[in-house]
């Protein structure tokens, strides 16, 4: 056998607990503890026939450690598994105050408020608009969003650390709780072999005892015999109440069990919503968001790739439109003369006008050079008869 097998080990536990319960009854090195009151007598419930097998020779042996005429003890039977639930109780409750399930579920919400922030709709190719146009802002905007998904990318994956942190917390919360409800569990079948000791030892007390002393009095008559029939029905008295009380702490166990349970499937709740955060959004998002990446990065190519065919068709066809022109221009040159034919009739109407109209000139100096040949020749003739004149 393994003696570090953990289920066998929980059994050891288990049963020691249970007997440390059983082994005091009466809390002798205790002090007297107050116990609750109750304003309605319950009717008692007979355990005996439903406890557990092993329970039931240890109910009877309790049973007759009862002694009816040892007060203080009775006044303590029990305390132990109440002390026991009490502790049991506040380190419940202290640890369910620990826990605040609340941040989990914030950080659960900053995740899905992140994934929501970001869409890969935004890396879709939309018309620019008219200042985007005119300032170029295209690329600029392609690029602050991409600065923003890494961005946003780095500060998921904290989120994701801190949500595999919490969940490896709410999983040792887990393991925790089943003690826990294992702990209750042992508290709850204590105080059933408390209460029905308890039981057996009142059905006793009512059903053999009391007649007997009853019996006793009235035979002997004895005064102090009839005493010990009210002091017994006094303990009996004592011990329903006693017993009631055990069944209030016994009914506290019984609400934990359920408050337990409804803590750890929270718990596990929890973990299952976290591992899906882990192990399916964040990454169906990122792969999401590597995809719209790479489609993005491969429309920049196409676009610089159709850019660079626009750019060498319209070279080619500028060049081709060009040497057209050239060779056109060129063969119509190599085809005129030196000198036009036009060009030559203009040249020589010109040239004919020039000589005609210097010929022109020149005759009419020719004629006015005459005049004046003439107009000297009568000039000096007249002069000449002026001086014979003043001479004789």
């Amino acid at each position: 056998m393994n003696n570090n097998d953990p289920n066998l080990l929980n059994k050891t536990d288990n049963a020691n607990l249970l007997d440390d319960l059983l082994a005091n009854p009466f809390n002798e090195v205790q002090e007297l503890e107050k116990a609750p009151s109750s304003s309605k007598e319950a009717k008692p419930v007979k355990l005996i026939d439903v406890i557990p097998e092993e329970n039931r020779a240890k109910a009877y042996q309790l049973a007759e450690q009862i002694d009816p005429t040892n007060h203080q003890a009775m006044i303590s039977y029990g305390t132990p598994a109440q002390s026991k639930l009490l502790t049991f109780s506040n380190s419940m409750l202290e640890h369910v105050q620990k826990k605040d399930v609340g941040e989990v579920g914030s950080i659960i919400s900053d995740l899905m408020k992140k994934l929501n922030e970001l869409s890969p709709d935004e890396l879709k190719q939309d018309k620019p608009s008219f200042f985007a146009r005119v300032f170029g802002k295209i690329s600029g905007s392609v690029q602050e969003v991409l600065s923003k998904y890494q961005k946003t990318g780095a500060q998921i994956d904290r989120i994701g650390v801190k949500l595999d942190r919490s969940k490896n917390i709410l999983l040792s919360d887990i393991v925790i709780l089943e003690k826990l409800y294992e702990t209750n569990k042992e508290y709850f079948q204590a105080l059933n072999v408390y209460i029905a000791a308890g039981e057996i030892k009142l059905e006793e007390i009512h059903g053999k005892t009391i007649p007997e002393l009853k019996k006793s009095a009235e035979l002997s008559n004895d005064q102090m015999k009839f005493q010990e029939v009210n002091d017994m029905r006094q303990f009996a008295e004592r011990l329903d109440k006693r017993l009631h009380d055990l069944k209030l702490s016994r009914e506290i166990t019984i609400q934990s069990a359920p408050q337990i349970r409804l803590i750890q499937n929270t718990n596990q709740a929890l973990v299952e919503k976290i591992q899906s955060s882990i192990m399916t959004a964040i990454p169906l998002w990122k792969n999401q968001v590597a995809i719209a990446l790479t489609l993005i990065r491969q429309r920049h190519a196409v676009e610089a790739q159709k850019q660079v065919s626009k750019t060498t068709n319209d070279l080619l066809l500028k060049n081709s439109e060009m040497l057209k022109i050239n060779t056109i221009e060129t063969a119509k040159e190599n085809e005129r003369g030196l000198v036009d034919i036009e060009t030559l009739k203009n040249t020589q109407a010109n040239l004919i006008s020039t000589l005609e109209e210097t010929m022109r000139i020149q005759e009419e100096g020719r004629h006015k050079r005459r005049q004046a040949e003439q107009e000297l020749a009568s000039m000096e003739n007249e002069l000449k008869q002026k001086l014979l004149e003043i001479k004789g």
